[in-house]
């Protein structure tokens, strides 16, 4: 498993402004709010509306998650209560979603 840094991409289609708001409040937080051995384990999350464009193909939220190492992502995939609720939220209200996977290039 690495242990460089991993980034999450992860894009929505989420039709009503509302909702879309409900899920930037989830990215606001939780950085703070997800726990791992009771400490924040995210290197930062954040999420915004896409761009009026015809290349983000319906897409209208686009949402970063850092991770120090894929191990620390594997758990926020499986195991984080914080995580479960912001994709119990979104299943609700998306229509489609695409994931990507990185790991951080070092120099």
């Amino acid at each position: 498993m690495s242990s460089t840094p991993v980034t999450r991409v992860v894009l929505f289609n989420i039709p009503e402004k509302e909702d879309q708001e409900k899920l930037f409040d989830f990215y606001r937080t939780l950085k703070q709010v997800a726990l791992k051995d009771g400490k924040p384990y995210i290197l930062s999350a954040s999420a915004g509306s896409t761009f009026n464009d015809p290349r983000n193909r319906g897409f209208t939220v686009a949402a970063v998650t850092k991770f120090s190492s894929e191990e620390d992502m594997k758990y926020y995939d499986d195991e984080c209560p914080s995580h479960a609720k912001l994709k119990e939220f979104a299943k609700s209200v998306r229509k489609e979603v695409l994931m990507a996977y990185f790991e951080d290039v070092l120099a």
